[in-house]
């Protein structure tokens, strides 16, 4: 499985690339919950509504994901991958118009139907390019994008401040379409190697979506996988969203020292985090056809207690400490959730497979937040919360045993297979 040379070059290329795409998506995405006081001063609209134009994104992103990536399995990953871009990217600038709480609801549900189409092309176009023992490093490294991009956007309110939510919006937006002009001519869909099909025209012209939704739901790891990123949605968001309040009520922090708290650490953990998941994975499937499955059960079996040990702790260093193991562990995950669905499902329909996971993901998550809210009103405590969180942890662990690839054959035995010499490794 030596690689050749140019080609593994050009698959690492691909994953830089998309590095910061998937960056200017988290931007995009976060910036404008870091500007509240700047866009209520701007129109007036009552609290409610501000959550409402981050809920309208992530149901409109939810919703469509499923679509989003058949379009991808269907015709070109690359395309598919410059025209979201450029699509979310022009609308960004378009925020920047915006005068009334009603276009700006309607614009952001539009960004939410255009980044739907991304992360399911970006991550089969990775596993096209690295069909052999890198698939789960390349997979992690490009998710690093997700954490720079949130915490570059969570400089948009700075910005906002010293000039402008109009100028961030618009100097965001058109960085975008600058650099999608740039990747149009140099990103292009995994060239075919033997008889490997997936970035073949004639393969996709024979993908149909009723036919990929039937092969998916067949495979019954599909349906665990299904479940299992469900469960870790409602978890990561929970954490993400209530563990600000959770440091200001138990240790009395200010908001703005809660928040780089509760999220600072963990951004900076789950970079080694996601690297770490991914190498350890791709090192143990030589070996194991399970080993991307073993490795993020293991990351829950240690990530769950430490969470518990954050929940629990009167002590704010043990409390940050915790949290901080919690991610890093906990994000194995993120690095071979792609991976694992290659080895489930059939390679035609693996975008498709990852914009299903991203709705149920999605869904559960924003229960899971309304349900950790509904609590607090009932008068439960955050640490209860967390509590339930860590038990979600580690009932997902049982589902990653339970899941089987559709070969006992190693995967990059598999991938030789079908692809000859592999591209990425």
């Amino acid at each position: 499985m030596t690689p050749d040379p140019p080609s593994s070059r050009r698959a690492w290329l691909v994953v830089v690339l998309l590095w910061a795409v998937v960056c200017s998506n988290f931007i995009t995405r976060f910036m404008l919950v870091t500007m509240h006081g700047s866009i209520l001063k701007s129109f007036p609209m009552t609290e409610a509504e501000f959550g409402l134009l981050t809920a309208v994104f992530l149901w409109a992103y939810g919703l469509l994901s499923p679509f989003a990536g058949f379009v991808a399995d269907r015709f070109s990953r690359s395309r598919v991958i410059v025209a979201s871009l450029c699509a979310w990217s022009a609308i960004t600038w378009l925020t920047s118009f915006a005068r009334s709480f009603e276009q700006l609801l309607v614009l952001r549900a539009l960004v939410g139907v255009s980044e739907a189409c991304y992360l399911p092309a970006a991550l089969a176009l990775i596993a096209d390019y690295h069909r052999g023992p890198t698939r789960s490093l390349a997979t992690g490294v490009h998710q690093t994008g997700i954490v720079a991009g949130s915490i570059v956007g969570s400089l948009g309110g700075w910005l906002a401040e010293q000039r402008s939510w109009h100028y961030a919006f618009s100097l965001v937006g058109l960085a975008g379409l600058c650099y999608g002009a740039l990747l149009l001519f140099v990103l292009r869909d995994a060239p075919r190697d033997g008889h490997l099909e997936t970035p073949g025209a004639e393969a996709r012209r024979r993908v149909r979506f009723g036919e990929a939704l039937v092969s998916l739901f067949k495979q019954g790891s599909f349906v665990l996988v299904l479940i299992y990123w469900a469960m870790l949605g409602i978890a990561g968001w929970t954490v993400s969203a209530w563990m600000p309040v959770f440091f200001q009520e138990r240790f009395h922090l200010g908001q703005g020292a809660a928040g780089v708290t509760a999220n600072g650490y963990t951004a900076l953990a789950a970079l080694p985090g996601m690297l770490i998941g991914g190498i350890w994975a791709d090192r143990w499937s030589r070996t194991n056809g399970r080993g991307r499955m073993l490795v993020p059960a293991i990351g829950l079996l240690i990530g769950a207690p430490c969470l518990l040990l954050t929940a629990r702790s009167g002590l704010i260093g043990l409390a940050v400490i915790g949290l901080i193991f919690y991610r890093l562990f906990g994000c194995f995950s993120e690095s071979n959730m792609m991976p694992i669905l290659c080895e489930i499902v059939d390679r035609r329909y693996r975008a498709t497979g990852y914009g299903l996971l991203n709705m149920t993901g999605t869904i559960a998550a924003g229960a899971g937040i309304y349900a950790a809210g509904a609590l607090r009103d009932r008068r439960f405590g955050m640490s209860m919360v967390f509590e339930a969180v860590a038990a979600i942890m580690m009932l997902c662990v049982p589902l990653l045993l339970l899941m089987r690839p559709r070969t006992s054959a190693t995967p990059v035995a598999v991938e030789a297979l079908a692809g000859g010499r592999s591209v990425g490794g």
